[in-house]
């Protein structure tokens, strides 16, 4: 009983002097934070400084009912003027400039009437420069934005980007950049022989995002540079794209891990659990990545191209890295993944030559002249604007059915993207009204019912 006592009160014992431990490494502060942090408690007993909170309350309140008032009318202004680009930026940049000069607006007069009242305003003329930088770096985000114009999750996640930077530079007005960053790299986890601190993962993640916006803007200028190539087809110019996009991400991944002081001989590991992943859960992911650089270098399905597959008809719209888009006839966009183009049978109806064959069969009764009738399906063919002159239409007859003479006409078009039924309608059509000006018949089944035995019991 004694040593179970002795045991538990030696663990109390060694699991107190672990968290007093690892208090005193979490919130020790850098001397130099603890210093401005006494200071700031040494002016919460001033009145002086509780004036220019209020000041900067106010103002900061005045400017988000100046945002509310005026950010929608601008709002509306500038989607009534986007043909003028001038006018446009003009709106949008205003509407960017609301909160931070209504806010400077009003600390310069809370400033002016507190040294009216000889006050020393050391708040409020530490707050000017804050608000002037704050204005300032949302104006260059935003016409970088517009210059770069990297995508839709720069523009989503503009105001975050803009409020980030501004931090960093009010923490270096401040006097607190140093201390911060040494306080954020002595908060570090312990991995192996590798040490991991918030810094460097703040690090990290900056030179990823810049790189990779950096990234996708030359990929960009690449993409329109390609598309301008008229001696480039569309296959090899949407291979070209992706290739180039793909080989410009992983360059500013590898570049963010060097530039931060990762060594890239340790991705080895990384590299063994991603083949590991390929081979089980990614094996499809992979299979359509690959599959989508075979078909983009083989050329066998390019924008524009009609085909089929399981059965689907349709034009192939857009050609990704891991799926096509194909479009059928009501207008349905299909997301076919790429695996799919290489393990299944597709009819290109358009790889080499753009004419499509039709075939659409007609029947006529046996009382009727097949030839007149042949020669009737010539003219509805020839009459038909679609239909090419060569390869000449062609009729013939195909068998004698159970309910009549069994005719087929054979047109060719260049179109198919086109449509096909709208083609055969047309054409059916005009042999049905030139069926009936001949009055020719089309049959439809007909049974003849002999009784061979029993008639005299039905008739009684």
């Amino acid at each position: 009983m004694n040593a179970r006592v002795f045991v538990f009160t030696r663990c109390q014992v060694c699991s107190r002097h672990f968290l007093v431990s690892v208090a005193h490494m979490t919130l020790s502060l850098p001397d130099h934070l603890q210093h401005i942090l006494a200071n700031w408690h040494i002016q919460f007993n001033n009145a002086q400084f509780w004036w220019e909170v209020t000041i900067l309350l106010l103002a900061a309140m005045g400017a988000v009912l100046v945002h509310r008032l005026l950010s929608q009318s601008l709002t509306d202004l500038s989607e009534q003027n986007t043909e003028s680009n001038v006018r446009y930026l003009a709106l949008k940049t205003l509407q960017r400039l609301l909160f931070p000069i209504s806010m400077l607006i009003g600390v310069l007069l809370g400033r002016v009437l507190l040294v009216q009242q000889g006050y020393v305003a050391g708040l409020l003329n530490l707050a000017i420069p804050l608000l002037t930088s704050l204005a300032t770096i949302r104006i260059v985000i935003y016409f970088l934005r517009k210059t770069f114009r990297p995508g839709l999750a720069v523009k989503a996640w503009e105001n975050i980007i803009a409020t980030s930077i501004w931090i960093v530079v009010a923490l270096h007005l401040l006097g607190w950049l140093p201390a911060t960053l040494a306080w954020l790299d002595a908060m570090a986890l312990q991995v192996g022989s590798n040490q991991i601190s918030i810094l460097a993962v703040g690090k990290l993640l900056l030179a990823l995002v810049l790189l990779w916006v950096m990234a996708l803007w030359i990929a960009r200028l690449i993409e329109n540079r390609i598309n301008q190539a008229g001696y480039i087809n569309p296959s090899m110019q949407v291979a070209l794209i992706k290739l180039s996009k793909f080989i410009l991400l992983l360059v500013a991944f590898l570049l963010a891990l060097n530039m931060v002081g990762i060594d890239l001989t340790a991705l080895a590991v990384f590299g063994g659990a991603v083949g590991v992943g390929l081979g089980f859960g990614l094996q499809r992911i992979a299979s359509n990545f690959i599959s989508g650089f075979i078909v983009l270098f083989d050329r066998s399905i390019r924008p524009g191209d009609v085909i089929t597959i399981d059965n689907k008809f349709g034009w192939v719209q857009e050609l990704h890295a891991r799926y096509i888009v194909v479009m059928d006839r009501d207008g349905v966009e299909r997301l076919i993944p790429n695996e799919n183009l290489i393990t299944n049978e597709v009819i290109n109806w358009s790889y080499t030559d753009h004419n499509v064959r039709l075939k659409i069969p007609v029947s006529i009764s046996y009382a009727d002249d097949p030839e007149q009738a042949l020669a009737l399906l010539m003219e509805a063919a020839k009459a038909n604007s679609r239909v090419l002159a060569e390869p000449a239409p062609a009729t013939r007859l195909m068998a004698f059915g159970d309910n009549g003479i069994e005719l087929e006409l054979r047109v060719w078009i260049q179109d198919p993207q086109a449509g096909l039924a709208n083609v055969r309608s047309d054409i059916n059509l005009a042999i049905w009204r030139a069926f009936k000006a001949a009055g020719i018949t089309i049959p439809y089944p007909q049974r003849d019912l002999h009784i061979r035995s029993g008639l005299e019991a039905l008739k009684t």
